[in-house]
């Protein structure tokens, strides 16, 4: 008669409890796959699936009986580390969202805001743009194999452990704001230059030929520019933004 214990039951769910739970974590809130319209059930699954193929390249894990305390901060642990990766990543697509507010408001786009189903908010037409083109990237430049790849490598870096918050001092993702301010002046600084040049020559116009509107010209030049601006910008911001995406998730590699 086939017989076990307790003992053997916590170390046999324990080294796929762990790795479970941290990439339910991140896949739950990460952009792309973190989305309403994602199903529940395919997170959990592909969750599940990741954390069963990793299990030859992850260090051992402690046996902890789960109705103790020192699984509750395990559990916390894992879910505060998925979710630091996530907003990692969610910090770059900001950047490349911030880039589309900073343009649109050049080019006077930001009138037309509607509701962004992402995020629950308000988003302009060109941030929101900004944004679904910067989901695809994220998918043909490989961007789910580096985050499942730092998930897994994040268990050498931040081992499973009895302290939630020591990642804290090696992350400090409070810094990780300036990456939006940064990253989206890199990424709009064509366009605006573009546009500010425009705005002179326009500035010229008003100022040599009063007799024209330039109120009436200025706004379908400004738009026609900014437009040409962001099919130029586009090819461009690969580099950015795989340097920005490998430079966060380095941090937990």
């Amino acid at each position: 008669m086939l017989t076990f214990d307790e003992a053997q039951i916590w170390a046999w769910v324990s080294p796929l409890l762990w790795p479970f739970l941290r990439v339910l974590a991140l896949f739950g809130t990460v952009p792309v796959f973190g989305q309403r319209n994602v199903p529940a059930r395919v997170r959990v699954a592909l969750s599940f699936l990741i954390a069963l193929a990793a299990q030859a390249s992850l260090p051992p894990m402690p046996v902890v009986a789960l109705d103790s305390a020192l699984a509750m901060m395990l559990v916390l642990q894992q879910v505060l580390i998925g979710l630091s990766m996530a907003f990692a990543v969610r910090i770059v697509f900001a950047a490349v969202e911030f880039a589309g507010e900073i343009g649109g408001l050049q080019m006077g786009f930001n009138f037309s805001g509607f509701f962004d189903p992402a995020t629950g908010g308000q988003a302009t037409a060109l941030s929101r743009f900004f944004g679904v083109v910067v989901s695809w990237l994220f998918i043909l430049i490989n961007g789910h194999l580096l985050l499942i790849a730092a998930v897994v490598q994040s268990f050498q870096a931040f081992p499973v452990g009895p302290e939630p918050f020591a990642f804290l001092r090696a992350t400090r993702p409070e810094l990780w704001g300036a990456e939006i301010f940064s990253l989206g002046l890199w990424i709009a600084l064509p366009l605006i230059a573009m546009l500010l040049f425009t705005n002179l020559v326009l500035g010229i116009i008003a100022r040599v030929a009063q007799q024209m509107n330039i109120f009436a010209i200025g706004f379908p030049i400004t738009m026609g520019v900014g437009l040409v601006g962001v099919m130029l910008t586009l090819p461009l911001m690969q580099m950015p933004f795989t340097i920005a995406l490998e430079r966060m998730l380095g941090m937990f590699q």
